[in-house]
């Protein structure tokens, strides 16, 4: 466990990291240009980051593997939802109401 001067140095340490690699953009404006295989690249960075949150919580249950729980069944079905219809609310009503269904109808 980090505690004192270590956890101040700790901490500046990553504020000036994040205000050195946020503020080079501003302070070099058009003259930092990154390359055309590193910005199609970070195209897939949000829908990457949203996976990395979503899809382990969908596929532990209790802190195991568990591939048959109520989650990833609702996460599918809002999946199908979402690719069938674009209606940007019908994923979230078809995955919630499959997952209140099966949670308290059903009592999975």
């Amino acid at each position: 466990m980090i505690e004192g001067v270590w956890l101040w140095i700790t901490l500046a340490l990553i504020a000036s990291t994040t205000l050195i690699t946020r503020g080079s953009f501003l302070l070099l404006g058009e003259g930092a240009r990154l390359p055309s295989a590193l910005q199609r690249a970070l195209r897939y960075a949000p829908a990457a980051a949203l996976s990395a949150l979503i899809v382990p919580d969908m596929l532990l249950a209790g802190g195991a593997l568990d591939p048959i729980n109520p989650k990833l069944a609702a996460g599918v079905a809002a999946f199908v939802a979402t690719t069938r219809s674009r209606n940007p609310w019908l994923p979230f009503i078809v995955g919630m109401g499959l997952l209140l269904l099966m949670r308290k109808g059903l009592g999975w």
